[in-house]
């Protein structure tokens, strides 16, 4: 009786610490639950876009809309502007519901290998519209270029969306521009840390500094500063370096 009573007694602390070493185990799958936003989110148009916390996770509803000016609102539109010089697609933006959701990690990690970017929206810009990336209908962007307003977006199918550095609020400057599906920020073509164009940048047109968002070092996305058919620039052409989330 003594001898079993001294095992039970002993493997009450063994528990205890396996159990213990499983909590941190799945802690550190998961990530660190965070207690506040990330400072960048505030900078999301609130009319727009409703941004708060899930457990290990940041949610980022959004109604599609963007918050500027742009002929695609269509005449009689408070934000209508007529741009005579763009090829219009048929839709204008007041005729279709592009609300969607994005659910990313509190605190994003470079993934094992990247992910390729698909058709339609991949991160969602501060105006509440969408960011795509270079391709247009299973081609390259070239084919529709005469269709984008003078910030780089145009409406289709059923959203508007970006594909060029949206100049309505970002020109050749460190300005956020939004939230890319991995839930990494896309700031504009310059870097905060320097002051300058970023020339550290690895293929996704990623690097890690510390932000006018925040002091730590963090990872983020550049627009990058390559000319595409010789007077744009695209906003993202590269490949997702964490997991993606689809934003529906």
């Amino acid at each position: 009786m003594r001898k079993h009573h001294l095992i039970k007694l002993t493997s009450i602390p063994l528990l205890i610490l396996l159990m213990a070493n499983s909590c941190k185990d799945r802690e550190s799958a998961e990530g660190e639950i965070v207690s506040e936003l990330h400072p960048a989110f505030a900078e999301f148009d609130p009319e727009n876009t409703e941004i708060y916390l899930d457990g290990y996770n940041v949610v980022v509803e959004t109604n599609g809309l963007p918050n500027h000016k742009t002929v695609y609102w269509g005449l009689g539109h408070e934000l209508y502007q007529a741009e005579p010089n763009v090829q219009l697609t048929p839709s204008i933006i007041p005729n279709f519901n592009g609300a969607a959701t994005l659910r990313v990690a509190a605190n994003p990690e470079i993934a094992s290998s990247t992910t390729s970017t698909s058709l339609g929206a991949i991160g969602i810009a501060i105006s509440g519209a969408y960011i795509f990336n270079d391709q247009e209908g299973n081609g390259p962007l070239g084919q529709a270029a005469s269709s984008l307003d003078y910030t780089g977006g145009h409406i289709g199918p059923g959203q508007y969306h970006y594909h060029l550095e949206p100049k309505a609020w970002t020109n050749d400057d460190e300005n956020l521009v939004g939230i890319m599906a991995d839930g990494f920020f896309l700031y504009g073509r310059k870097c905060h840390a320097t002051g300058d164009h970023p020339t550290d940048l690895d293929e996704s047109g990623g690097h890690s500094t510390f932000t006018q968002h925040s002091p730590d070092i963090e990872y983020h996305y550049h627009i990058e500063n390559e000319l595409y058919l010789n007077q744009y620039y695209l906003l993202f052409a590269g490949r997702y370096q964490g997991t993606p989330s689809r934003i529906n």
